[in-house]
């Protein structure tokens, strides 16, 4: 998995991408927020793990901008607090924050989180592949199921989904549908 550790006390960063190092992962390091945010729209990382107080931009400014970037595949952000209690933990994951760890971090938490940020990013990367995948009229957008029938999109997703529809139209086509029930009314 491709890494990036911003962590602004150079001993922990240098244990930390240590150990991510041993465990298969390529790491990229960054020294602040603000170098991280750099790196970040570099190499596009699939997991960020940052410090929550650094200097030039703070864990949580790295979060938000990380969320605000609208980048097409999903980033696992894991913030690193020497910081307790359940208002900072809300504040995190307001700004963006998916997991956090508490300084220092054990070797064996650090891989349990690793885990959880891999099933994640793999769902991710296969709900990505599979939307790729459907067969879809490019005209009426219907949806060729298992039996080579056709079927509406709305009938696909709920025969197959805990999810219904609620059917709306975009303003385009809710102005196009009073267009054609104007000429319709005309024309009688």
């Amino acid at each position: 998995m491709r890494i990036l550790v911003a962590e602004d006390d150079a001993i922990s960063r240098l244990v930390l991408v240590s150990r991510l190092k041993k465990l298969g992962h390529e790491v990229r390091a960054a020294k602040d927020g603000r170098d991280a945010w750099l790196s970040y729209l570099l190499v596009h990382p699939s997991l960020i793990i940052t410090d929550w107080m650094m200097p030039e931009m703070s864990g949580l400014e790295l979060c938000r901008r990380i969320r605000d970037n609208n980048r097409r595949h999903y980033a696992y952000i894991i913030m690193l607090t020497a910081l307790s209690g359940k208002e900072r933990f809300v504040e995190g994951m307001k700004a963006g924050a998916d997991d956090f760890v508490t300084k220092p971090i054990e070797p064996l938490e650090l891989q349990a989180r690793l885990k959880v940020a891999e099933r994640i990013l793999d769902l991710q990367a296969e709900i990505r592949t599979l939307e790729g995948l459907l067969p879809i009229c490019m005209y009426c957008k219907k949806i060729r199921g298992e039996a080579n029938e056709w079927q509406p999109l709305q009938t696909y997703v709920t025969d197959r989904t805990e999810m219904g529809f609620t059917e709306t139209l975009c303003p385009e086509c809710r102005a196009r549908e009073q267009e054609l029930a104007q000429l319709s009314g005309a024309g009688s």
